[in-house]
């Protein structure tokens, strides 16, 4: 019987551990090396000034900031672009598209696209051409017997 209490005993009882095992926590690198804990870094190579870091930071603002302001420029020219063709009553209405900047024939098919399926988006204005009303080309003297003529009929 003491070679069962024996073999029992070298077996861990499931019932009083749960069936799980603690952790194995021992490991090959020394006891103050993990995780920067000794307040060392094994990376030390990584680290920067303070002043250097604040410099590249506010030189990478400075760079976000200057090509924030050339895609606020460029949309604006493109608004511009698409107003100088005057075939839209509201230039914003075509979306901005970088390749129309540098090519007008991709302006000019992307406001025909526009145009086929929208065309309510379409300016009202006449272009050219006399529409009959305003100004006429009359006679540059004003005179009172031609306005007298002109009543007696």
């Amino acid at each position: 019987m003491t070679t069962d209490d024996a073999t029992t005993t070298d077996q861990p009882d499931e019932q009083t551990t749960g069936g799980t095992q603690a952790p194995d926590d021992t490991t090959d690198a020394p006891a103050g090396d993990q995780d920067g804990q000794d307040g060392t870094d094994a990376d030390d190579g990584d680290t920067f000034p303070r002043a250097y870091v604040e410099k590249l930071r506010k030189e990478s603002a400075d760079y976000r900031t200057r090509a924030q302001r050339a895609d606020d420029l460029a949309k604006r020219l493109h608004t511009s672009l698409v107003a100088a063709t005057g075939r839209l009553a509201d230039p914003t209405d075509l979306p901005y598209d970088e390749a129309h900047l540098d090519d007008p024939d991709a302006l000019t098919a992307a406001l025909d696209d526009l145009l086929a399926t929208k065309p309510h988006l379409a300016s009202r204005k006449p272009m050219f051409g006399d529409i009959g009303q305003g100004e006429t080309g009359g006679s540059a003297d004003v005179s009172l017997l031609d306005i007298m003529r002109a009543n007696a009929l």
